[in-house]
């Protein structure tokens, strides 16, 4: 598990994805009320969205498309919260 409890949503200003970033950081802050210690929205340029758990990447668009939320979810839980339930949408953390 990373120690850090920070994420970062780094998106592309010019591709005006504020709205999908903010929407992101929404959910996360949702599911992970006691879990987060900061979220922060990091405005980029160039085509980027890119989430971060500490210095960890977990999602790419560049390399991974944009994110289903479930998807972006499970990889900020199986960093900050492992074994957290993330209700009917979960698949099981790794062991």
């Amino acid at each position: 598990m990373t120690e850090s409890r920070r994420v970062e949503i780094e998106y592309c200003t010019q591709c005006r994805w504020l709205p999908r970033a903010a929407w992101l950081a929404q959910e996360l802050l949702t599911t992970f009320e006691t879990e987060l210690t900061e979220l922060a929205l990091r405005p980029g340029k160039g085509g980027i969205f890119v989430v971060r758990v500490g210095d960890e990447v977990v999602w790419d668009r560049r390399e991974q498309g944009f994110p289903e939320p479930t998807a972006v979810k499970q990889a900020v839980r199986d960093r900050v919260a492992p074994g957290k339930s993330l209700g009917h949408s979960d698949k099981p953390a790794p062991e």
